[in-house]
């Protein structure tokens, strides 16, 4: 093995010598070199950015995954280079758990059937929800983690650098100072005019001897400090470029949030899709909403109010169309009134919730009635050979 023992002596007193200069600085005994207030600027920008990249990295990974003991088995997985298992979403279990009670309670109950519906929903969110991890996980988690573990430790080690380049320059300034000083000093001595008389004149000679040498060490502190200053400036301006890049990491990781909310807000769309379909296949199950064809609750006539309101979880459904001994009765079959039927412009998009329901579109314009004893908040609407109720909110009455 190859040990060079000048060189680390060398390298151990460069370091005697930063850490010499580092605690003067401390303790207010020494000058220190100050950066200029744009370089200052940049150095607080490039801190800020790091802080905040880090937070936003964390809570990102928290909402993605809300379970610490998942975090840290995928931590693991990354720093062993191995890839991570693929983990079911709690949707996907809760979907799971619904199949297995439905199988096992009787999939041709009411029960039944609605927990198959229901399961193959929650499936799909959960296959949405994996699908939005996935994608965040590498548009937008993966650009924050490369910027801290590859730009950020660049930037770190070439500061570390710089710190070290401005200790080394003070210290040549501190050495130059003082070898300038003795130098003086001794020039003073060695100007008295030397008593010849004296068999020893050595004081002259002494002085003179030292003032020769102090000037040798002047001019090499000055040669150190212009070295030491040089490397100082480069070494700056190789950090400057490097802080000012910052300028594009922020406009990377604004692309980078841009794509992220473009993927949560697919992700939300779907959601609403599949429970919006769950919604209307659940309308068409007996004993699912009051008014179907096979009604689980008591007929109307013989619950008390409260028994029904607990039963409608949909709000106005088609029976509250016919009288309480008519339940069942089918809106194709519901006559409009001989008078009483005006133009209506639809305001907004509306999706039916049930197929007693009329789904409209905005701008369009259709027919619209009442009937005695109906819901105020709801009409019904006429468009060519479709009917059913439409919410009131979603019209402007024309005549």
């Amino acid at each position: 093995m190859d040990f060079n023992m000048k060189k680390l002596a060398s390298d151990a007193g460069i370091f005697f010598t930063r850490a010499v200069q580092f605690t003067e600085e401390k303790f207010g005994q020494a000058e220190k070199t100050e950066l200029d207030a744009h370089f200052e600027s940049l150095l607080a920008r490039a801190d800020s950015t790091k802080n905040w990249t880090e937070k936003i990295l964390r809570q990102t990974e928290v909402l993605l995954q809300p379970n610490p003991s998942a975090r840290v088995e995928e931590f693991l997985y990354e720093k062993l280079d191995r890839k991570v298992p693929s983990r079911v979403t709690n949707g996907e279990l809760l979907a799971q758990y619904m199949a297995e009670a439905a199988s096992e309670l009787g999939p041709t109950t009411p029960y039944g059937k609605t927990l198959i519906k229901v399961a193959e929903a929650e499936k799909h969110l959960g296959a949405a929800e994996r699908d939005f991890i996935h994608t965040a996980s590498i548009n937008f988690l993966t650009p924050l983690r490369n910027f801290l573990e590859g730009d950020w430790k660049t930037i770190s080690k070439e500061r570390r650098l710089l710190q070290n380049r401005r200790l080394d320059l003070d210290a040549s300034k501190a050495r130059l100072k003082k070898a300038k000083a003795a130098e003086a000093k001794a020039t003073c001595e060695g100007d008295t005019v030397p008593d010849f008389q004296e068999t020893r004149p050595r004081n002259y000679i002494l002085s003179a001897s030292a003032s020769a040498l102090w000037n040798d060490e002047v001019d090499k502190a000055e040669q150190e400090l212009r070295v030491a200053q040089t490397e100082f400036d480069r070494q700056a301006e190789v950090t400057r470029l490097l802080l000012e890049g910052i300028s594009s990491t922020h406009v990377n990781h604004l692309r980078c949030l841009h794509e992220f909310i473009e993927s949560q807000t697919t992700y939300y769309a779907q959601c609403y899709r599949h429970m919006l379909d769950l919604q209307k296949q659940l309308g068409r199950f007996p004993g699912t909403f009051v008014g179907t064809a096979e009604p689980a609750s008591p007929p109307l006539s013989s619950t008390s109010p409260t028994t029904t309101a607990a039963t409608m979880p949909m709000g106005p459904s088609v029976a509250d169309l016919a009288s309480p001994g008519e339940a069942a009765l089918r809106l194709e079959e519901v006559a409009p009134p001989a008078s009483g039927t005006r133009k209506a412009r639809v305001l907004y998009d509306y999706e039916a919730a049930d197929s007693s329901e009329l789904a409209l579109l905005a701008d369009e314009l259709i027919t619209v009635y009442s009937l005695p004893g109906m819901d105020p908040d709801w009409l019904i609407g006429e468009r060519g050979n479709k009917k059913g109720k439409v919410p009131v909110t979603y019209l402007e009455l024309l005549s």
